[in-house]
Parts: structure tokens; sequence; C-alpha cells
């Protein structure tokens, strides 16, 4: 990350906070279409390259997302009840992220603002009272690309993939598009409502279409990073086959969670700031343990089996995949076992085909939580040791890799998997060999597409 268009320090007080979390900003991360009329085509020496377009799918941490407080909102403390003291645009105002929250007393403010409550007889998630939440620029790079994209004051995420894509001959809403969406929310198993995830699902659904009759009907490219993979999976496998076979060209995932990660149990047992500074993990453990997508992520039995992943010595009790259930008693969420147990938990015991050619993409060889020990002082405490493992320092390897290899069995179904030593979790973004990767493969089904047309004329 670096900083870009910046002003001296003491015309922006703002960015003194900004800077104090550039190196923990990056680890923080890690966990209506704007298209053109316009074909995309690239001018070279060998003529006219057809260009496939890109459409880009965030990780939770890429998406940025706003609020806005309506009179049903009862805030908890008087700093609450006033701050932003300034709400632009109807009221609007940017929760995710904003990097004041790491004051102690607007931790408090954004964690009850992010929560997200499990209505049972609904059996679907819904945002806090008085609490109304947008992601804006959707079909744009823009907030995937900058941390604050009013001001484009940071570049970071999905910003120098996008500028390397650019390099190539790729035009922001002509035929690069960004699908930002509320990470909070994930999706549920058939039979399940989900308002949130499954509008998102029908919006990306649109954007595909989109670019694709922008860009003379050439099938589209999906990149998803990390939680986008499963997001773009489930939204193959619930089109019918004409729909992908007419619209998706590949998908190529980055770092994607297939089977969950050991990582997000202790999320959910002590919180985790995830390397950000001044913030107390115990101030948004809550609203952590509300994400409905975190519980799509925890470890799945079909990846992780009967291996412990938690120990707890206050309870004299071990925790593997299997038993997820008990493990969410213990740290005292009993309110996450329904939800977990009928609605996610199936989403990662089946992965279907996604009926496209798929490329995946991982990096292996950096250090990975593998099990966590909890002592005396139980869950709230932390963890008194933490064994790692093999991965790329955020998912497990056996998470990125072998719930998918079923995959490869198919006589219908094209799977690629990518190996890359010492890139992690969010590095794969950024990474020299892994963006040459990732444009060798678009760069190659544009020259496809280039010489398909050539032989069709």
């Amino acid at each position: 990350m670096h900083i870009v268009e910046a002003l001296p320090m003491e015309r922006n007080p703002r960015r003194v906070v900004v800077l104090l979390l550039l190196p923990a900003l990056a680890a923080m991360l890690s966990l209506s279409s704007c298209c053109a009329s316009s074909s995309s085509a690239v001018v070279g020496g060998g003529g006219q390259q057809l260009l496939h377009p890109v459409i880009l799918i965030p990780g939770s941490g890429g998406n940025q997302l706003e609020a806005r407080l309506t009179d049903d909102y009862r805030p908890s403390s008087l700093t609450c009840r006033v701050w932003p003291l300034v709400r632009g645009r109807g009221g609007w105002f940017r929760m995710w992220f904003e990097p004041s929250v790491v004051v102690a007393p607007l931790t408090r403010c954004f964690a009850e603002r992010m929560m997200l409550y499990y209505d049972a007889d609904a059996d679907d998630y819904r945002n806090a009272p008085g609490v109304e939440t947008r992601v804006s620029d959707f079909g744009s790079t823009s907030t995937l690309r900058y941390l604050d994209p009013t001001l484009k004051l940071l570049t970071g995420y999905m910003d120098t993939l996008a500028t390397t894509l650019e390099k190539a001959g790729y035009e922001e809403g002509q035929s690069l598009f960004g699908a930002p969406y509320d990470f909070r929310y994930g999706l549920a198993a058939p039979g399940h409502p989900s308002r949130v995830g499954g509008a998102y699902l029908d919006r990306l659904r649109l954007l595909v279409e989109s670019a694709c009759a922008a860009n003379g009907g050439r099938r589209a490219i999906l990149v998803a990073h990390s939680l986008g993979g499963l997001y773009a999976l489930q939204l193959l496998a619930r089109a019918p086959p004409a729909w992908r076979a007419a619209h998706v060209e590949r998908l190529l995932t980055l770092s994607s969670p297939w089977g969950g990660a050991v990582e997000i149990m202790r999320t959910f047992a002590s919180g985790n700031t995830l390397g950000v500074p001044f913030v107390n993990a115990s101030l948004i453990r809550a609203e952590q343990r509300s994400s409905e997508s975190n519980l799509w992520l925890l470890p799945t039995p079909k990846v992780f089996g009967n291996t412990t992943l938690v120990v707890s010595e206050r309870h004299n009790r071990t925790y593997s995949a299997k038993n997820v259930t008990q493990f969410l008693q213990d740290i005292g969420f009993a309110d996450g076992v329904e939800p977990y147990r009928a609605r996610t938990r199936p989403l990662g015991e089946v992965l279907p085909e996604p009926g496209v050619p798929v490329t995946c993409l991982v990096g292996t060889g950096v250090d990975t939580v593998e099990s966590l020990v909890y002592g005396e002082d139980g869950f709230d405490a932390g963890p008194v040791k933490v064994v790692y493992g093999d991965g790329d320092g955020t998912v497990n390897l056996a998470s990125l890799v072998g719930p998918i290899k079923a995959w490869s069995d198919s006589p219908t179904q094209v799977l690629d998997v990518v190996e890359l030593p010492k890139v992690s979790h969010m590095g794969i973004l950024k990474d020299k060999t892994a963006l040459q990767q990732i444009l060798r493969i678009v760069q190659s089904i544009n020259l496809n597409a280039t010489s398909t047309s050539h032989q069709s004329t």
C-alpha cells in the first residue's frame, strides 16, 4: 500500500490515523451496472485483440460498506448518538472501513452498528434495529481499489490487479467491472431464505449478462478472491447450464477457503483484531460472531474430519470440525448453533461442480493456524498456544485444494490448480508471480477469442 494524492499532514489530521494503521490494514483485509455499450478490443501488432470482460469479486475485507441511522436506532452511549458528527448524502456515512474505529468508544459504536441478528421466525439475518446499510459503486472497481474511494487516499486490495489488467488493455466500466457486496451476510442451504445474499447473486448475474452484452457477446471471466470464490461458485451452481455456457468463460479463484479455516475459530472464541493496533478484541467479538459469512467459513467436517482444531483446558474438551456446535455453545454463542447447523454447514458439505472451466491459484508454505489451545482462564483470555501448519497464512492448505479435487475426476469439469510457494492470502493480489499467472490465463483466453474471430471471418 502507498499514499496517493498526499497532502501536508497538518492540513488533514485524519491522515495521521490512517498512517498509523498502514502496517495493519493489509492484515485486516484478509479475512445498477455501469456497462458501456461498445465492445472492447486492443489494437496490437497482430491486429485487433478481442477481450473477454473481467469481473472482480472481492473477499470480505475488500468491500466498502455505508450506513444510515433511522429513528429506530437506540445508541448505547452518548458517543454513539452523536458520531459521526457530519452525515452527508442523505445521512449515509462510511462504516467499513473507517479508521477512526480504533478509538475505543467508537469501536463500541462500530460494533453495535455492524451486528447482524438471526430472526428464527423468518429463518434469515437482518441488520441491527435502526441501521440501514448499502454497498456503493456496484459494477465499478473504485471501492475495490481504494480504502477511501472518496478521497482516493490509499490504494490497496485489488488495485494492483486492476492496474495490471488495465495495462493489458482492459478499461474500467467497459471490459473491467467490480462486484462488491455486504460481506457480513452469506448464503444459505437450499430451502432456507437468504434475502441479502440472494439479492447479491441476482445483481451479479445481471452484471455478468450486461458485461457480455457490452463486449460483443464474449463470455465473462470471473476473478474471485477468498470468500468471493464461494459466492461465485454458488452463482454458477444455481444457474442453468445454458446460462453458464452462454455467459461465463472461466472462473479464476484466488485463495478461496473451500473448506473453511481454523483461524475463524479463534475469531469466534476470543475475537480477532487481525493485527489492527489499539482495538480491544472483546469489543468486536460479538459483532464478529454475528456475521453470517463467518459461520460459513468455519472448518467443514468434509475437509478437517476428526482432527483436533481447538483444545479447552478449562472445559477439558477438544473440538474438531465435527463438533463445532458444541464449540459454539461452550464459547457462549448458543444463538449461532441453529443457523450454523441448518443454513451454513450444508454449503460446505457438498461443493457442486461449477460447470465452467476453473483455475484455482493458492498460496502455500506460509505459517497458518492449524490448532489452538485455550488455558484455564477460558476463551476470553485468548489462546495460550498456537500450532501452525501449511497454507497461505489465513486458509489451511487442506481447505484450499482438498474439497475441489473431486472436480478433477469429472469428465466434464475442467480444473487447474496452481500453487504459489510463499504467497500469502492477501499477497496473492500483489505478488508478481501471482499477477503474471493471472495475466497469462486472461491473455490466453483473449488470444483464443481473437484467433477464433479471425478464423470465422
